[in-house]
């Protein structure tokens, strides 16, 4: 019998039937509050009205129109809508279908625009599962031990991750900064740097937000030495974190963002953005692909920014957020080191009485609340971190119903 590879391990036991909002209903008919959100891809909850006619009207008018063989209008609303929010001075996108892709293409501008071939990345990062992408994830030995040699050209840098380094976020900070300086003298010459590929909070890394002094400083090095910023908003951007990208949290300039998840709710979409005077500074024929810019998922996107805006999901997200991250402070027990978050991105990291990782309590609360109706998933180093990525459109009482079913999962494991 032809099965899926057992490589692929699934989070939860649910075979789905259907969705609609903020719940999936099983096949077994039961109904299950998502908090996962495809891992924060399903922006607008699970077939939003809107989207969902956006794509069907899509579908029987054109599905697939290769954007550099022909043009099509999806694409151009997209693009002609993305610049009322993209930040400023970012007015030349390219389009892919992955986060992996994005940043690829984010990695190949910058080394062509630059003609330096290093670039940082900081420790924690996940930046996706191909071989350059792999080399640049440091989230997780699983995502890059098999398949060496990876890429060369990658280095490594401290994020400040105040808990781990049992610090204040000002002495990690410090420290990240100060190692950082280290490493230009020891391991790649800023002249020899292309960028910094950087989130603005560590998605698989365990939901580890930045801070403004550490953007700033990252800001600083980088106009010194003539480094490009790419920040990846794949998990972070619009709306996710309660600003519509972010980095914006952090009040930093980027040179190049990309783009992915929830673009497009559900729908496979990504890019990056880069200023125009930068973008052409690709080789010719080095951006492209098949499917990158497919007209539905276009308009899906088209249809994702208008709930966006129309229905005050940025704001909402800033909202429930803080709802959220202070019911699960509250909720936590002895089990829990650390709560920490952005928006609707939210951690609870799991240790044990010496303050070790437990990734078993973890993988045990994830499972019991699956069994009493909440989906969840774990990340971090150890998985030891349980997250909470509810859609956009989440209310006050989903998320009440929520933290009550976390507070049960809490006294029981």
């Amino acid at each position: 019998m032809t099965e899926l590879s057992p490589a692929l391990k699934q989070a939860t036991p649910v075979i789905v039937d259907h969705g609609a909002g903020c719940y999936l209903y099983g096949t077994d008919d039961r109904r299950y509050l998502d908090f996962t959100a495809g891992i924060g891809v399903t922006s607008t909850g699970h077939c939003h009205p809107h989207v969902v006619e956006a794509a069907q009207a899509q579908v029987a008018s054109l599905i697939h129109g290769q954007y550099t063989t022909v043009m099509h209008r999806p694409m151009q609303q997209l693009i002609e809508r993305l610049g009322t929010v993209l930040p400023e001075g970012l007015d030349s996108l390219f389009f892919a279908n992955s986060g992996s892709e994005a940043i690829e293409a984010a990695l190949r501008l910058a080394r062509q625009a630059t003609g330096r071939p290093n670039v940082v990345v900081f420790h924690g990062g996940f930046h996706g599962r191909t071989v350059a992408t792999a080399t640049m994830t440091t989230s997780g030995t699983r995502f890059s031990a098999g398949f060496s040699p990876l890429m060369g050209g990658v280095h490594v840098a401290p994020f400040p991750t105040a808990y781990r380094y049992g610090w204040s976020e000002e002495e990690a900070t410090a420290f990240a900064l100060r190692e950082l300086d280290y490493l230009f003298a020891t391991v790649t010459s800023p002249a020899e740097t292309a960028a910094f590929v950087v989130e603005p909070m560590l998605g698989e890394g365990g939901y580890i937000p930045g801070n403004t002094a550490f953007f700033h400083g990252l800001r600083e090095r980088a106009d010194r030495h003539g480094i490009l910023l790419v920040i990846d908003e794949i998990q972070t951007g619009f709306g996710r974190t309660g600003k519509f990208f972010g980095h914006q949290h952090f009040d930093v300039r980027p040179d190049i963002i990309t783009i992915a998840k929830g673009l497009a709710s559900g729908f496979p979409i990504s890019g990056i953005a880069a200023s125009q005077e930068l973008m052409s500074k690709a080789w010719p024929g080095s951006q492209g692909g098949t499917y990158g810019g497919n007209a539905v998922s276009c308009a899906a996107a088209v249809a994702t920014l208008e709930v966006i805006q129309s229905e005050g999901l940025v704001e909402n997200a800033a909202v429930r957020g803080a709802q959220l991250l202070a019911g699960a402070k509250a909720a936590a027990t002895k089990a829990i080191g650390d709560v920490r978050g952005l928006g609707l991105l939210v951690g609870s990291e799991f240790t044990t009485a010496t303050g070790e990782p437990d990734s078993a309590t973890a993988a045990a609360a994830q499972k019991l609340a699956a069994e009493k109706g909440l989906l969840l998933l774990t990340c971090g180093a150890y998985m030891n971190v349980v997250r909470m990525i509810p859609p956009l459109i989440v209310t006050e009482a989903q998320i009440n119903d929520a933290l009550a079913i976390w507070s049960e999962v809490l006294a029981e494991v």
